[in-house]
C-alpha cells in the first residue's frame, strides 16, 4: 500500500508541475493580449482590474479542470491496477455503427469494463446516443459496462443527462456509480480508500488553506459590519 501511495504522490507532483508550467505560460501570453474588449466590460459595470482577473482565471481555470480530471482518473486507475495487475486499458470494435470504429475501455478486469471519469458535465443530447451505443457494444463483446464517476455535475440539465445514463447502464445489465457511491465502489472493489489517500496528500501540500479561507471570510464579514455601521 505504501508503494501505491508513493506512486500517487509522484503522479500528483507530475501533474502539479505541468499545471503550473501551463498557467505561467498562459499568463505570459496574456500580457500581449488585446484588451480593448474591456470597454464592454466597463459598460456592464466591471472595472478593468476585475476584467483582468476574470480573464486570467477563465484562461487558467481551463487548465486546472483538465489536469484535475486527468489526475484523478489516472490515480483511480492505478488503484484498480494495483489490486488487479492483469487488468488493462483496451478497445473494442464498434459492432453496431460506423463511427467511431472502436470504443475504449478505461480498465478491463476479466469481464468488468470500467469507465473511470472524474466528472461529466455535458448537456449534449448526442452524448446519450453515443453512450448508449458504447454500452451496447461493450455488452455485445461479453463484458459488463461499469461507470465510475467521482463528482456529479452542478447544473440541472447535466444532472438529468446523468440520470438517463444511469438508466441506460441498468438497461443492459451494467452498473453506474456516481458521487460518494463511486468512491465507495472503488474502495470495496479494490480495498483501497483513494479519497483518504488524496486527503492525506492534499493536507501535506496545502495544510493552511482552510485556515486562510476562514481568515478571509472573517475579514469580509468584518468589512461588511464596518460598512453597515457595526
Amino acid at each position: 500500500m505504501d508503494e501505491l501511495k508513493e506512486k500517487i504522490k509522484e503522479l500528483a507532483e507530475k501533474y502539479s508541475a505541468n499545471l503550473n508550467a501551463q498557467i505561467l505560460e498562459r499568463k505570459e501570453e496574456m500580457k500581449a493580449d488585446d484588451n480593448s474588449h474591456y470597454l464592454v466590460y466597463r459598460v456592464l459595470g466591471i472595472t478593468t482590474e476585475e476584467g483582468q482577473l476574470i480573464d486570467m482565471y477563465q484562461n487558467t481555470g481551463r487548465f486546472l479542470y483538465k489536469y484535475a480530471g486527468s489526475f484523478l482518473e489516472e490515480a483511480a486507475t492505478l488503484c484498480f491496477k494495483f489490486k488487479y495487475p492483469d487488468g488493462e486499458k483496451t478497445k473494442v470494435v464498434n459492432t453496431i455503427g460506423l463511427k467511431p470504429k472502436t470504443f475504449e475501455i478505461d480498465f478491463l478486469n476479466a469481464n468488468d469494463a470500467l469507465e473511470v471519469k472524474w466528472k461529466d458535465a455535458t448537456t449534449d443530447g448526442d452524448h446519450i446516443t453515443k453512450e448508449h451505443t458504447r454500452v451496447q457494444v461493450i455488452k455485445a463483446h461479453g463484458h459488463k459496462p461499469i461507470r465510475v464517476m467521482f463528482y456529479y455535475p452542478q447544473r440541472e440539465q447535466a444532472k438529468r443527462i446523468q440520470q438517463t445514463l444511469k438508466t441506460l447502464y441498468a438497461g443492459v445489465g451494467g452498473e453506474y456509480y456516481g458521487g460518494d457511491e463511486a468512491w465507495e465502489y472503488l474502495k470495496q472493489y479494490t480495498g483501497i480508500d483513494l479519497r483518504e489517500i488524496l486527503t492525506e496528500i492534499a493536507n501535506e501540500r496545502t495544510p493552511i488553506a482552510t485556515v486562510e479561507l476562514k481568515e478571509a471570510v472573517s475579514e469580509i464579514k468584518e468589512e461588511g459590519k464596518d460598512k453597515d455601521g457595526g
